[in-house]
């Protein structure tokens, strides 16, 4: 089955990215490596800088794998959050602003 034809796998992010949800995240990509993912980031209010890793880590590994890696329904909190690292290229996000 074609990329273009494959249902994402939906990751939905907790509210509070923190390091306790910085495992279960990862572990919730691993789950779905191979095929596209789609993020939702709807219900974000804070962002860390270990669930970060795990957001760079896993698009880096979608890109790579040639595969579709989606962030959607974006919180304010969420855009906040990436700005501040200044990750928001990395993440594929080029069109947030400042």
């Amino acid at each position: 089955m074609s990329e273009e034809m494959e249902s994402p796998g939906v990751v939905v992010l907790d509210a509070a990215l923190d390091y306790r949800a910085a495992a279960p995240l990862r572990d919730a990509f691993l789950e779905r490596r191979g095929g596209p993912v789609l993020v939702d980031g709807a219900n974000v209010e804070t962002i860390g800088g270990l669930c970060l890793q795990v957001l760079l880590a896993a698009r880096q590994a979608w890109v790579s794998d040639h595969v579709s890696f989606t962030i959607a329904a974006r919180s304010a909190a969420f855009d906040r959050g990436i700005l501040g690292f200044g990750a928001s290229a990395a993440l594929g996000l080029d069109a947030m602003s400042e």
